[in-house]
């Protein structure tokens, strides 16, 4: 009986043992090929670092019931003077309000104050409805007893409405009042918009 068939097979298993390391070393680095590229693009590129960083706003002209609008992460950010007037009548609106008191976490702790700021008579806002995400249009002239339950905001699309805090008024499609984004001062007419008061 010859050993030739067992030689065979002992050198068929030797290549198989051979190919099968070779194969799966292939799909490794082929694997880590893949990878590398794959993870990198999941990693933010500079436009999008830049468009999430802070925005700093120079409010030193800013007037009571003018608007300044920047954009942050994409979305309007407005800044809003208010005259100590403005600010005093917002108490007479609390039993018109969905939210007098900002229970709903749509501000950060330093804003939740019937003003919904840092300072009295300075509004920062983001400017999109918390119903659908439109855009709410500023009304200065109905602000103030002139314009009482009519609202600073309105949204034109479903007709919610929004106090000169930012505070939605009852029985209207928004659910919540708009959203005080992070913000704190720099200096007293500097405000940098995507960092919390108190942050280095």
């Amino acid at each position: 009986m010859s050993d030739e068939p067992i030689k065979n097979k002992a050198v068929d298993a030797q290549r198989r043992r051979l190919l099968t390391a070779a194969t799966t070393g292939m799909g490794l680095a082929g694997s880590v090929g893949l990878a590398v590229p794959f993870a990198g693009s999941m990693l933010p590129s500079e436009r999008a670092k830049a468009a999430g960083a802070p925005v700093a706003v120079d409010i030193s002209d800013i007037k009571p019931r003018q608007q300044i609008t920047v954009e942050w992460r994409g979305k309007p950010v407005w800044i809003i003077g208010r005259s100590e007037a403005d600010v005093d009548f917002l108490a007479s609106q609390d039993d018109a309000l969905a939210d007098p008191d900002s229970e709903v976490a749509q501000q950060p702790q330093y804003a939740k104050n019937q003003h919904r700021a840092i300072k009295r008579t300075v509004l920062v806002l983001v400017g999109i409805c918390t119903h659908l995400g439109c855009s709410p249009k500023y009304r200065p002239a109905l602000t103030g007893a002139a314009g009482a339950e009519d609202g600073a905001f309105l949204c034109a699309c479903h007709g919610s409405r929004f106090d000169l805090a930012g505070r939605v008024y009852r029985n209207v499609p928004a659910p919540t009042n708009l959203v005080v984004p992070p913000h704190k001062y720099l200096s007293e007419n500097v405000i940098l918009i995507g960092e919390h008061q108190g942050s280095v």
